[in-house]
């Protein structure tokens, strides 16, 4: 089942939820221009075709003493389901690992890591390298400042 197209007050209240998913029913009726009723009908329905994955508190990393940020590229010459299954695993399992792509181009995955310093990294990495064969290039980069960061997505009203 196709999802319904999306009209302008759903991406309005994409885009209000996007900058504070705290905001309450009635704060974002009246901002759309709706009753509650309508309004939480709305949400529900974009709850329900995806739209809305999930609602969370987005947190200070450097306050909470996980100030490095590391960008980790991996090779591997496996590629059967059996290998993928257990990387994906292994790699789900690490709470340091904040974002896991599949990627097209020279490198096969790219990881965003967040640790307290360099000696958490090299815990992280041996645990990487030594719990999965077959990794044959694994090159990280480490973040010196962030210059932008958003969890937003660019919903045009």
């Amino acid at each position: 089942m196709l999802p319904n197209p999306l009209d302008k007050k759903d991406r309005m209240l994409l885009n209000l939820l996007q900058q504070d998913c705290m905001l309450s029913l009635q704060a974002l009726a009246d901002a759309v221009s709706l009753t509650t009723t309508p309004c939480w009908k709305r949400l529900k329905r974009l709850e329900d075709e995806g739209y809305i994955r999930g609602r969370v508190a987005l947190l200070d990393g450097e306050k909470l003493g996980l100030a490095l940020t590391a960008f980790v590229l991996i090779k591997t010459q496996q590629h059967s389901s059996s290998w993928f299954q257990q990387f994906v695993t292994l790699v789900q399992a690490m709470p340091e690992v904040m974002g896991f792509y599949r990627m097209a181009g020279e490198y096969d995955y790219l990881l965003k890591v967040q640790v307290a310093d360099m000696k958490s990294y090299d815990g992280f990495y041996k645990r990487l390298v030594n719990g999965i064969p077959g990794l044959i290039d694994v090159t990280s980069s480490f973040a010196m400042e962030e210059i932008k960061y958003t969890t937003a997505l660019p919903v045009a009203p």
